[in-house]
């Protein structure tokens, strides 16, 4: 049996063992560790191959950037900063039909600049948003849907864990991928406040009654709540864009920026700083595990060879760049529907890299396009994560999964769209770099 039909059975049987309900990263580890035991005979050689991935995962300087960021996000989470992004956001849109709606939007894009999860954003506006949505007269799939669809928000602006990921999977700068992610994000989150202010205009019975009687910020109120988190944003993206910071000095800088004016502005308490270190050791473990994986299944892909022979067929089966792209974005859109974002990077990077250096396609667009497709499979049945978390942090009966998914599915639509203009015009993710 050839190297490639081993390689070729071992994703297979990776597929299979995920179907069967083991997790992706051991399905990875446990099919790449078979697959290089097949190709070389030899069980020590690929028990060796495991414990070089473990160091060469966990060695290298990018492999910092995903704890800081993590502890800045959950910091920032607990300081409360998504209720005062919410707040001022909600002042600034409140007089326009749907403008509660349009406010979150704004609110999950800026708490996305200081978090980076889209899970975390889902789980704080679901607590903040909804119930105000709801009070005002949306309707429950209206609400769910906007926060649902806005919360994919907090994967693509910067910072973002996925393209931090992705960026150690293709060893390409993180300050790019993140610099990249702008101007998608801020188009993502312009064509939601467009969609939403055209459904509350066509469907007034989605959004209720505009609130009259909102009493507007103070210029003091609006500057006290959202000059902390403005400043925090221009800190750590401007110190990247400016080359002031590496990306692992940001988050860093970052990380204590947000402690310090937890602690000045009293919100922060010692259960909850537990709390905070507690969540940041977890996602990081479980982030170590995952790249751990990958690292193993490359270097079991590399032995096998299909990942070269992918691009040569690439290369001689004349296949335009678009046509590529498209077949890729299909897929990769396929298994949001039953994977999570991360397993999906973890599986169809590795072995798609070759085939886009092939084709001399820009790997910092291709990582924004990759993203903006997983993304909409967090809103996807059956799968769709972030609707699970909406469901579970919402707490109420009277509201179906059913429901947040249809609530959702505008928003994946619009995600649609703007997934092909970046893949149509690339100058919106590379045009600042």
């Amino acid at each position: 049996m050839s190297p490639i039909e081993i390689g070729m059975l071992a994703l297979a049987g990776m597929g299979l063992l995920v179907m069967l309900g083991m997790a992706v990263p051991f399905a990875l580890m446990l099919a790449s560790f078979a697959g290089v035991w097949a190709i070389r005979g030899n069980p020590e050689l690929a028990a060796k191959m495991v414990g070089l991935a473990a160091n060469d995962a966990v060695a290298s300087y990018f492999f910092g950037v995903i704890p800081v960021f993590v502890l800045m996000g959950f910091l920032v989470s607990q300081a409360g900063f998504g209720r005062d992004a919410f707040d001022v956001a909600n002042s600034l849109f409140n007089r326009i039909k749907g403008g509660l709606g349009i406010g979150t939007v704004g609110a999950n894009a800026i708490f996305a600049a200081i978090t980076g999860v889209s899970i975390a954003s889902a789980a704080v506006f679901t607590k903040i948003a909804v119930p105000q949505m709801r009070r005002h007269g949306y309707s429950a799939r209206f609400a769910t849907g906007i926060v649902a669809g806005s919360s994919v928000l907090g994967m693509l602006i910067p910072p973002s864990l996925l393209l931090i990921l992705f960026g150690i999977l293709t060893e390409s700068s993180i300050g790019d991928l993140f610099i990249a992610g702008i101007g998608p994000g801020i188009l993502l989150a312009l064509v939601f406040a467009t969609g939403i202010y055209i459904m509350a205009k066509w469907y007034p019975g989605f959004v209720g009654e505009i609130d009259d009687t909102h009493t507007p910020m103070t210029s003091l109120t609006l500057l006290k709540k959202a000059g902390p988190i403005a400043g925090l944003i221009l800190l750590v993206l401007g110190g990247i864009y400016t080359g002031f910071f590496t990306p692992v000095e940001a988050g860093a800088v970052g990380a204590l920026g947000a402690f310090l004016l937890g602690l000045c502005m009293r919100r922060f308490t010692l259960s909850s700083l537990r709390t905070v270190l507690v969540e940041t050791g977890l996602v990081t473990a479980a982030v170590c595990l995952l790249i751990i994986a990958a690292q193993m299944y490359s270097r079991m892909l590399a032995f096998t060879g299909l990942p070269r022979g992918l691009g040569e067929l690439a290369t001689s089966g004349n296949f335009s760049v678009l046509m590529i792209l498209l077949a890729y974005v299909v897929v990769v859109i396929f298994l949001g529907m039953i994977l999570d974002s991360s397993s999906i990077m973890l599986i169809v990077v590795p072995l798609m890299l070759p085939v886009i250096e092939a084709q001399a396609i820009d790997l910092i667009w291709f990582g924004i396009v990759t993203l903006i497709a997983i993304e909409i499979g967090l809103l996807t049945p059956p799968f769709g994560l972030s609707v699970f978390v909406i469901k579970a942090a919402l707490d109420d009966d009277d509201v179906s999964l059913f429901d947040i998914f249809m609530g959702a599915a505008p928003f994946v639509l619009m995600m649609l769209i703007v997934l092909g203009l970046v893949m149509a015009f690339p100058w919106i993710a590379i045009g600042l770099l």
